[in-house]
C-alpha cells in the first residue's frame, strides 16, 4: 500500500452496534453492510461471532455476501473467540480477525484479578504478553490478515505498550491498532505516543499502524487525524460517529477532512464521498438515531444559510461561507434556508429558483408578509413561498370584508364560543359579534356569518398541512355556494383556525365581488344549516 492511502476501518456494524439502543437485525447489517461496499470503505468489522448467534450469523452472511471490502470479526485473545471467528469469516474471500487485550493498569487489574494471571502486576502483564503471542499466531494460522489492538493503549505504560506491540507483531499482526479507548487522550499527546510506537517498536514499518478514538471529550476526529498526521494510516471510524457512550470518531468528518484539507495531511482515501449522506440516512433509519441538524457534512444544516450576510455571500460565490460542495457528500445543493434572519436576496433568489417572478413594484409587500410568517415559523418551505406568492397575486380585488379579531373559548365540556370583528369596507364600518356552534370552525363561522349579517351554505371545508416540520402551514380550502353558484376562499395559516376563518371570509368576499359586477341578490338558510342551530 501507497504512503498516502489512510484504510477506511468502518465498524458501525460492531462498535457502532453498541451505542445502548443502537442494535440492528441480521437484514438492516447485511443491507448496510452492502451500502458500505458502495461507499468503498477499505474494510468492514461486522460483529463480534462469540457473543451471540446473532452475531455470528451477520459475520458470516456478510462475509458471503458483500464484495469489495476486507470483512473483519472481533475476538478476544481467547482460543474461543478466534475459532467462532474464524468459523464466521470461513466463506468470506477477504477476511480479517481483529483480536484485543486490555493493557493498562487499570484493565489489568479490573480484567485479571484472578491469581491465575499472576500476584502482582508484573505477573498479570506477563500473562498478558503471552495472550498476545497466542491469540496472534492462532489467528495467523486461519487468515493472514491478523489486526490486533492494545485496549485502552491511550491509558497504558509506554513502556509496557512497546513491549506489547512487538509481541503482536512478531506473532504475525499485519495491523497494529493504538486506540484512545477511553476517549481520554487529546491530540497533542496522542500524535506522540503513535510517535514514541515508531521510534521504539521492532519491525514497526512492516505493519500498519490504526487510529480508534472515541468522543468522551469531543476529540474522537481530532485525536484520529493528529493519528494520520504522526503515521498511522488507518482510521476506525463509524457513520455518524454512533458507538459506546458518547460514540467513535465519525467516518464522514475524518473522510471529509482528509479530502478537504489534502493539501495538509499528504493522504487519501478511496471513499465513494458522494454516498456519504445517503449512508447516514440510511444508519439513521436502522438504528433510530437521528441526525442532529448541525452534524457536520451530513446534518440537514451543514451547507444551508438563514443569515442575511451568509446568503448575500453565498449567492456570490459559495467559497465565501462554504470549505466544500454539497453535492461533493451527497447534500441538497440548495444552500438557502429561509427563517427570520433572511434578507430579501436569499428570498428572492428561492423564489426565482421556484420559477416565480416577482415584479418590483410588488416585492415589498411579499417581503413584508414572508418576515411576518417568518416570526411565527421556525422556518420557511417552498411550498410556504408559493402560497405566500399568490397571496400576493396583485390582482386588484376589491376587499368587501377584513377579519379584523379573532378570539375562541373552547375545551373539553365546553360548547365553543367564537367572536369576531368585521370591517365592512362599502360602510366603512366594523361589526363584532359572538356565536356558539358544535365546534369550533362551526362557531367561527357562525360569528363571521352574523357579523356579515348574511347567511351562506358552506359545501365543502378542507384542510391540509404544506410545507415541513411540526410548525408547518395549515392551507384551508373553503366552498360556499349562493343559488347554485359556488365560491372558493384558500388561506393559509400556522393556526388553522385563524385559517379557516382567513378562508371563509375570501371566500364571501369573492361572492361580494361577483354581486358587484352581475348586481343579483342572493338569499339562503346557508351555512346554519350546514352545522345545526343558531348558537347565540
Amino acid at each position: 500500500m501507497s504512503n498516502d492511502k489512510v484504510l477506511i476501518f468502518e465498524t458501525t456494524l460492531r462498535d457502532g452496534e453498541q451505542a445502548p439502543g443502537a442494535s440492528m437485525n441480521i437484514a438492516e447489517k447485511i443491507r448496510i453492510a452492502h451500502q458500505l461496499a458502495e461507499l468503498k470503505v477499505d474494510i468492514i468489522e461486522a460483529g463480534f461471532p462469540i457473543s451471540s448467534p446473532a452475531q455470528f450469523e451477520a459475520v458470516q452472511q456478510i462475509a458471503q455476501e458483500v464484495d469489495g471490502p476486507v470483512v473483519a470479526a472481533l475476538a478476544r485473545t481467547i482460543e474461543a473467540d478466534i475459532d467462532a471467528a474464524g468459523e464466521a469469516l470461513l466463506t468470506g474471500d477477504k477476511t480479517r480477525i481483529h483480536t484485543f487485550v486490555g493493557t493498562s493498569d487499570i484493565h489489568l487489574s479490573a480484567k485479571f484479578g484472578a491469581d491465575r494471571y499472576g500476584k502482582t502486576l508484573e505477573d498479570k502483564r506477563d500473562s498478558v504478553l503471552k495472550m498476545v503471542d497466542r491469540a496472534v499466531r492462532q489467528a495467523r494460522a486461519i487468515t493472514e490478515d491478523v489486526e490486533f489492538s492494545a485496549e485502552d493503549a491511550g491509558r497504558t505504560s509506554v513502556d509496557f505498550l512497546i513491549k506489547v506491540i512487538n509481541v503482536a507483531i512478531a506473532a504475525g499482526a499485519t495491523t497494529i491498532n493504538i486506540p484512545d479507548t477511553t476517549g481520554y487522550c487529546v491530540p497533542r499527546e496522542y500524535a506522540a505516543l503513535f510517535k514514541t510506537v515508531q521510534e521504539r517498536c521492532t519491525d514497526i514499518n512492516q505493519v500498519i499502524l490504526s487510529v480508534h478514538c472515541h468522543d468522551d471529550l469531543g476529540l474522537a476526529v481530532a485525536n484520529s487525524l493528529a493519528g494520520v498526521l504522526a503515521g498511522a494510516r488507518q482510521i476506525e471510524c463509524t457513520i455518524n460517529g454512533i458507538g459506546e457512550r458518547a460514540g467513535n470518531a465519525s467516518l464522514e468528518e475524518v473522510v471529509m477532512a482528509l479530502h478537504v484539507r489534502e493539501h495538509l495531511f499528504g493522504t487519501k482515501t478511496g471513499i465513494e464521498t458522494r454516498l456519504l449522506t445517503s449512508t447516514s440516512k440510511m444508519v439513521s433509519a436502522a438504528t433510530g438515531f437521528p441526525v442532529p441538524p448541525n452534524k457536520a457534512v451530513v446534518g440537514a444544516n451543514a451547507f444551508s444559510h438563514e443569515a442575511g450576510i451568509h446568503q448575500h455571500g453565498i449567492l456570490k460565490s459559495r467559497d465565501t461561507y462554504e470549505i466544500m460542495k454539497a453535492e461533493d457528500v451527497g447534500q441538497d445543493t440548495e444552500a438557502i434556508r429561509l427563517g427570520r434572519h433572511s434578507g430579501r436576496h436569499g428570498l428572492f433568489s428561492r423564489l426565482e429558483k421556484l420559477g416565480i417572478f416577482v415584479g418590483s413594484e410588488r416585492k415589498e409587500g411579499v417581503y413584508k408578509e414572508f418576515v411576518t410568517l417568518a416570526d411565527r415559523k421556525k422556518e420557511i418551505f417552498d411550498e410556504d413561498l408559493v402560497l405566500l406568492a399568490q397571496g400576493q397575486s396583485g390582482d386588484g380585488s376589491v376587499v368587501h370584508y377584513r377579519l379584523d379579531h379573532l378570539s375562541l373559548n373552547c375545551g373539553t365540556g365546553r360548547i365553543p364560543r367564537a367572536e369576531v370583528l368585521l370591517y365592512h369596507s362599502s360602510s366603512d364600518t366594523s361589526c363584532r359579534k359572538a356565536a356558539e356552534g358544535d365546534g369550533p370552525v362551526a362557531a367561527i363561522y357562525k360569528a363571521i356569518d352574523m357579523a356579515a349579517g348574511s347567511h351562506h351554505g358552506l359545501v365543502s371545508y378542507g384542510i391540509r398541512s404544506v410545507g415541513e416540520g411540526k410548525d408547518a402551514m395549515g392551507e384551508v380550502t373553503v366552498l360556499i355556494s349562493e343559488n347554485g353558484t359556488l365560491f372558493r376562499g384558500i388561506a393559509r395559516h400556522t393556526d388553522v383556525l385563524q385559517a379557516s376563518a382567513n378562508a371563509y371570509v375570501q371566500a364571501l368576499n369573492q361572492l361580494e365581488a361577483f354581486r358587484a359586477s352581475s348586481g343579483e341578490e342572493f338569499a339562503s338558510d346557508g351555512i346554519m344549516q350546514s352545522f345545526g342551530s343558531e348558537g347565540g
